[in-house]
């Protein structure tokens, strides 16, 4: 794991050396540089050491030094690709590096490889005989890339802030890109947070000319559920048996290191299945697994992840994250994300990396499991959605949700009355935009009040729309499946756990992301993942025999965190002080007394604006001059 970066065009060694060193967290072990001042070709690396240790520096060549690479992230299935490689007469400097899999797969395969790699990856390869530069992502963006382009410049990096490194990268925001947070809580791809830069899409890849100046993007994979004949009419229990077996082998594939590798572990059915099937593969007493707690009851999973752990036989570790820790990480969290992220679940995510990378270099999660399988609450209420929409007209909607206003505000994870209204609120809109306004820290009618101008909703949730749109799939099931996929995992979940563990240097790996389990996943009928309001049926069915009893009937927390509360008592948390310089520009407009409104509600306990209040910190994080005016009017 490691980070890359690299421009074409004006600027020098020391910018290059620059956005390197904003990188150091993603390699510490090592860095790397190609430098071609004549041919204005620059590219650096920062390596954290997997993989063939003394043998994978970067950047690495070919036999005759024509094409060469940097890579960030890991190729499961390389050492099949590199048989392959030999066979077909390339020769091989390194042991066993995935790395020059790359290089020698871009010799024999040219744009058609990252579609033969099974991995998380952001790579990119010079080609100095054809002149041009090849940029790819994995398919479902587990590992980051930003790139800018101009007629004259164009520059990549895992990191935004490394790319602002340099001076050739405008850093204001763009407004557009800050509306956009507001309602996903994240800046969806291939948008990104400041103006003229991007993000390459999950999926996709890049070839830019070193000699013409132009640029061409293409999708060479796109996650799309197709339900097959074949599967739907196949016996459940064969399906279950196949399942089980494609999810141990993505498990197995994942135990590949050089370095010390453990498992988080919620002690939920995807965190459990990830240690009960890599005990299965390596010495259960070799195996370490890591969680974090919390003091409040209803949010704390602890004791199930030890429960799980005493059953499997691992050497178990846990944290207790308290109100006052958490104070304590908050402005180190968020000062450090690389774009502003408005899951709250960042906190606990960046403890246990931090807490974990003490004893171990790899871990494996179970990210991807909700969202192949219909692991959230909301496939449980889509038929009851589908009925309200249809029954109660939209004109009494606004009074559905008034009456629902009146309800106490709940301190508990996932309370009905919060769930009640993030419901009613999505279902205020059209079917399209129900996951992104249910999800989202503002509702469009908000950021109207707000930024003071009309809201375009297509322009707003084009993403969102296009997902809809372009679904192979009429079934609600699916096409929900589809925007939690493509959207919520690709640029929340994945970012939340690459940046959490990268800023501690820490490798994480999702198995359930792996190709093979990937492409059964998307030929599944919906009604083997959510069948009466059970969700994740198969999955389910599939582990029952592999993980401890209790796992699989045991109602679903998720990551959350006591953040509703911890808003209101948070000693010294508000919305001045440590601010100074004058507003952007970008934010021109921007109704600053409506925030403080939001946040006196807030603190005097008459209205629950969590999600929207964490993004505004997150936000505050990135661009302290812009809430000058917040504290004036505060």
């Amino acid at each position: 794991m490691c980070g890359i970066c690299g421009f074409v065009g004006e600027g020098d060694i020391g910018q290059l050396q620059a956005m390197m060193d904003r990188l150091r967290h993603r390699g510490p072990d090592a860095g790397g540089r190609y430098v071609d001042s004549r041919s204005r070709v620059y590219l650096g690396h920062r390596r954290l050491s997997i993989l063939d240790i003394e043998g994978g520096a970067q950047p690495m060549w070919n036999e005759d030094g024509q094409v060469g690479v940097v890579f960030n992230g890991e190729i499961y299935n390389h050492a099949e690709l590199r048989r392959e490689l030999q066979a077909a007469g390339h020769t091989f400097a390194s042991d066993h590096s995935d790395t020059e899999v790359l290089v020698h797969g871009y010799e024999e395969w040219g744009a058609d490889l990252p579609r033969r790699l099974n991995g998380m990856f952001a790579f990119a390869i010079l080609d100095r005989r054809a002149g041009t530069l090849f940029l790819a992502r994995d398919r479902f963006g587990e590992k980051p890339l930003y790139y800018t382009a101009t007629s004259d410049f164009f520059a990549f990096a895992s990191e935004l802030r490394s790319l602002g490194a340099h001076a050739r990268v405008p850093t204001d925001f763009d407004r557009l890109a800050v509306k956009k947070f507001l309602a996903y809580g994240y800046v969806p791809a291939p948008g990104a947070l400041w103006r003229g830069t991007k993000k390459l899409m999950p999926g996709a890849c890049l070839t830019y000319s070193l000699r013409g100046g132009t640029l061409k993007v293409n999708n060479y994979w796109t996650f799309h559920i197709e339900p097959s004949p074949e599967l739907a009419c196949a016996p459940e229990q064969e399906l279950a048996e196949e399942l089980r077996r494609l999810l141990a082998q993505a498990v197995k594939r994942r135990l590949i290191s050089d370095v010390p590798l453990g498992v988080f572990l919620s002690g939920g059915i995807d965190s459990s299945a990830m240690l009960a099937f890599a005990a299965e593969c390596v010495p259960v007493s070799a195996l370490k697994t890591f969680s974090i707690g919390f003091s409040e009851a209803s949010f704390d999973e602890s004791a199930y992840a030890r429960a799980v752990a005493r059953e499997i036989g691992s050497e178990h570790h846990e944290r207790i994250l308290h109100m006052v820790d958490a104070r304590e990480l908050l402005t180190s969290v968020l000062g450090q994300l690389d774009e502003p992220l408005g899951d709250p679940s960042i906190l606990p995510s960046y403890l246990l990396s931090k807490f974990a990378r003490q004893q171990i270099t790899v871990a494996l999660s179970g990210d991807g499991g909700d969202e192949l399988f219909a692991g959230y609450d909301p496939f449980r209420a889509l038929a009851l959605a589908r009925f309200y929409s249809s029954l109660v007209p939209r004109l009494l909607h606004g009074g559905v949700r008034r009456l629902v206003e009146l309800l106490p505000i709940s301190r508990g994870n996932m309370s009905l009355d919060f769930k009640l209204r993030r419901t009613l609120r999505g279902l205020s809109y059209s079917a399209p935009f129900w996951n992104s306004v249910w999800l989202g820290p503002l509702e469009p009618a908000e950021l109207d009040d707000l930024l003071n101008e009309p809201t375009d909703m297509a322009e707003l949730y084009r993403e969102a729309l296009e997902v809809w749109e372009q679904s192979r799939s009429p079934n609600l099931i699916d096409r929900t499946l589809e925007f939690y996929t493509r959207l919520y995992l690709s640029n929340d979940i994945l970012v939340k756990a690459d940046r959490a563990s990268m800023l501690n240097s820490l490798e994480v790996r999702a198995p359930f992301l792996d190709n093979d389990l990937v492409d059964f996943a998307r030929r599944l009928p919906a009604s083997l993942k959510c069948r009466g309001g059970q969700t994740k049926y198969l999955l389910k069915r599939a582990l029952a025999p592999v993980v401890p009893a209790g796992v699989i009937g045991r109602k679903k927390k998720g990551f959350g965190i006591p953040l509703a509360a911890w808003l209101r008592e948070w000693p010294g948390l508000n919305l001045h002080g440590d601010l100074d310089g004058a507003d952007r520009a970008s934010w021109a407009g921007l109704d600053t007394s409506w925030v403080v409104r939001r946040w006196q509600e807030h603190r005097s306990g008459q209205k629950d604006h969590r999600l929207f209040l964490w993004s505004w910190l997150a936000l505050r994080h990135h661009d302290r001059p812009a809430l000058q005016e917040v504290a004036r009017v505060a």
